[in-house]
C-alpha cells in the first residue's frame, strides 16, 4: 500500500462517529429545508443546552463546553434571528438569563418532528427491533464506566 492510500480506522469509535456525523447532517439539512437554516451552524447547537426555564449564559457555556465569548457571539446571532431572548436575572442585575422565544420553541418542535421522521427512516432501513436494540446498546455505552 502506498503512503498516500489511507484506510479508514477500523474500530467502533470511528463507526459511532461516522453514524453520528451522518445523522447530524441529515437533521441539519432537514431543519434548513424546514426554514431553520441557522440550525446547521454552530449557534444551532446551543439550543440543546437551553432549559424550559431561563438559563444563564455561563451555564450554557459550561453545558456546551464553549467559552463565554463564543456563547455570547452565538447568542447575539440567535437574538438577532428572534430565536432566544435575554432577560435580566432577578437575583443579580449584572447577569442576563436566556430563554427561547416562541420562534425558538417552534424550531424545537419542528426538530422533534424531524428527529421522529429520521428514526422512522432508520427503522425502515434496519427494522424496528434492531433500531430499538441499538438504542438500548447506545444507552449502555453512553454510561460512564
Amino acid at each position: 500500500m502506498s503512503e498516500t492510500t489511507r484506510v479508514p480506522p477500523d474500530h467502533i469509535g470511528w463507526l459511532l462517529h461516522r453514524a453520528s456525523t451522518v445523522w447530524s447532517h441529515r437533521f441539519a439539512h432537514a431543519m434548513a429545508k424546514a426554514g431553520f437554516p441557522w440550525y446547521a451552524e454552530a449557534r444551532g447547537a446551543l439550543l440543546r443546552h437551553l432549559a424550559a426555564e431561563p438559563v444563564s449564559q455561563s451555564e450554557i457555556a459550561a453545558r456546551a463546553g464553549l467559552t463565554k465569548q463564543a456563547v455570547q457571539q452565538h447568542l447575539d446571532a440567535l437574538v438577532e434571528d428572534g430565536i432566544v431572548e435575554r432577560l435580566p436575572d432577578p437575583k443579580d442585575a449584572r447577569r442576563r438569563r436566556v430563554r427561547l422565544t416562541s420562534a425558538g420553541l417552534a424550531a424545537l418542535a419542528e426538530g422533534d418532528r424531524i428527529k421522529a421522521r429520521i428514526e422512522a427512516q432508520d427503522a425502515a432501513r434496519i427494522g424496528p427491533a434492531r433500531l430499538e436494540a441499538l438504542r438500548r446498546d447506545l444507552v449502555t455505552l453512553a454510561q460512564d464506566a
